[in-house]
């Protein structure tokens, strides 16, 4: 069975890096508050090192866990939980799409990456938009965060605040890794839709 691709679009080009170009800043670790009065700490048992692989880094790029630099490992940490937000976004944006969901007026635009040349220009930048306010609104402004990626600011509680540490660490431990399934997911999807064969792996593919 021969694959598909979808034909070259330089529109589609074009949309896509600029998009990514724009959108380059939410990938941008924001200034948090966490601060430590030692240079280096062990980050074997941090939120994210657990059953059933432990503390993993196969390429060594923490150096030594047990003497890792705390601020470097709170920048990239960072970086992965606000990357493994956007992917949850993203699956369920494709998964809705694809099951045929749109709002009024968009029930024509296509799902996947054929909705790249589908979509008008002023729905782009209603969207470029929208991504710049998300951008500056979801920051620590108060000082007040917990960990890298917390911004409750002050406003935002739904009793976090009486919980445990225990507790709490496993609510950051579950939302660490569905964003890390959810970057493998979307990725998938992604792959599977440039394939043309979505419609095999999802059911209510339309």
């Amino acid at each position: 069975r021969k694959i598909k691709l979808p034909k070259k679009n330089p529109t589609m080009k074009s949309v896509i890096f600029s998009s990514l170009i724009i959108g380059a800043a939410a990938f941008a670790p924001s200034h948090t508050s966490r601060t430590t009065s030692a240079l280096q700490a062990d980050i074997t048992s941090e939120v994210g090192a657990q059953a059933p692989l432990g503390y993993f880094d196969p390429a060594g790029i923490a150096g030594d866990p047990t003497a890792a630099d705390q601020a470097e490992f709170d920048r990239r940490r960072y970086i992965e939980l606000k990357h493994g937000r956007v992917a949850m976004l993203a699956v369920v944006g494709y998964l809705t799409t694809y099951a045929g969901v749109r709002f009024p007026g968009a029930e024509d635009i296509p799902a996947g990456f054929a909705a790249l040349s589908a979509v008008p220009g002023m729905v782009w930048a209603q969207m470029i938009a929208t991504w710049g306010m998300m951008e500056a609104a979801n920051r620590d402004f108060t000082g007040l965060g917990e960990f890298p990626g917390d911004f409750r600011n002050g406003a935002l509680d739904f009793g976090w605040d009486k919980q445990s540490d225990a507790w709490k660490k496993n609510k950051r431990s579950i939302e660490l890794n569905n964003g890390r399934a959810a970057q493998m997911g979307i990725f998938g999807l992604m792959v599977h839709d440039l394939m043309g064969n979505v419609g095999d792996i999802l059911p209510l593919a339309n």
